[in-house]
């Protein structure tokens, strides 16, 4: 029996170095996402951008009664926030 629990032992000594190896990349990837902007967000303040749209907003294009227009858009915890950009020019 002596020899089974010294083989037990060794297990969770295997484990806990591979749970650091993952918890030291999951690190890394974190530190590097932080430094990246997200894809498609830019790190300066567009020009058109007003005051009172946050600089994560994206461009959206509305509907409504068959001619269209563009919406800043913008998440606020829950909810999501437009503002109206202009009407899209069909040329």
């Amino acid at each position: 029996m002596g020899q089974l629990m010294c083989s037990l032992s060794s297990i969770p000594a295997t484990r806990s170095s591979a749970q650091s190896d993952e918890l030291a990349e999951y690190k890394e990837r974190e530190a590097r996402l932080e430094e990246e902007p997200p894809e498609g967000e830019f790190e300066e303040r567009s020009d058109d951008l007003p005051d009172d749209v946050p600089t994560k907003a994206t461009i959206t294009i509305k509907e409504i009664n068959d001619n269209r227009y563009y919406y800043w858009q913008w998440r606020e915890g829950d909810k999501i926030k437009s503002k109206y950009k202009g009407p899209v020019n069909d040329n």
